[in-house]
């Protein structure tokens, strides 16, 4: 008499003869079982609008213990790369304010981010001071980068931050929601890690401001941030501070 059973894909003959096992192949009168595919990809995250806060959002809500670590996205990839491997290494999730031109050079680096549960933003295309342009000027800045985000992304990214400012001019802001922004993402925790203090002074300053609900900003490109980031991590996490995206500070 022959028993047939299913373990694991695995058809398993025992006979008196002995026992003869076959793996991944159909046997005579057997029914082969398809590899299931895999799940579809999550669709890339979009803008959302966030009713009955400002268009201008520079912290999140002060009544909950998380903040939001925001990189302006530009440097060298290998840094990026270290920070994303280093937050992704503490259960911490960043949100990457992209410049165009910086994807243009590294188009692999928007998947990753994307990959590693982070939001991807829009930083404009060439990272001028975009508040002292024209209106075409300006409109080109940020329309060049959505249009880049979206073709390697699908999404023009979840959030726009004007660039070589803290906070966009009004007409910026306008051109930013024409863009598909609801909202111009700002901060209220400034790491000042582009001047190159050290990376003992930019801890101390992200963590001698940072509170419940705050934005950070930070750069990719600056070895300083690199090695700032465990020290910073570490201490939030002692405070009961959970660093996640922007997208979910606020929500």
């Amino acid at each position: 008499m022959v028993r047939v059973t299913t373990t694991d894909r695995r058809t398993v003959l025992r006979a008196s003869a002995g026992l003869v096992l076959a793996t991944g192949c159909a046997t005579s009168g057997a029914v082969a079982h398809p590899v299931p595919s895999r799940a579809p990809a999550k669709p890339p995250p979009a803008p959302r609008r966030f009713p009955g806060l400002p268009a201008q959002l520079t912290h999140g809500p002060r009544t909950h213990p998380r903040v939001a670590l925001t990189f302006h996205g530009n440097g060298d990839p290998a840094t990026a790369r270290a920070l994303l491997r280093e937050a992704e290494r503490a259960g911490a999730r960043i949100t990457v304010l992209a410049v165009g031109t910086w994807l243009d050079e590294h188009p692999e680096i928007a998947r990753r981010i994307l990959d590693g549960g982070h939001d991807l933003g829009n930083h404009t295309l060439h990272h001028l001071g975009v508040n002292d342009m024209s209106e075409a000027d300006a409109r080109a800045e940020i329309d060049g980068c959505a249009e880049r985000l979206r073709r390697l992304t699908g999404s023009i990214g979840s959030w726009f931050r004007p660039s070589r400012a803290a906070r966009a001019a009004p007409l910026v802001e306008r051109l930013a929601r024409d863009a598909g922004y609801p909202h111009v993402l700002s901060y209220d925790v400034d790491s000042l890690d582009f001047t190159s203090p050290g990376a003992p002074a930019v801890t101390r300053k992200v963590l001698g401001e940072i509170r419940n609900g705050s934005v950070v900003s930070l750069h990719f490109g600056y070895v300083d941030t690199v090695a700032a980031l465990p020290a910073v991590l570490e201490e939030l996490d002692r405070r009961g501070l959970a660093a996640v995206t922007t997208t979910e500070l606020f929500s």
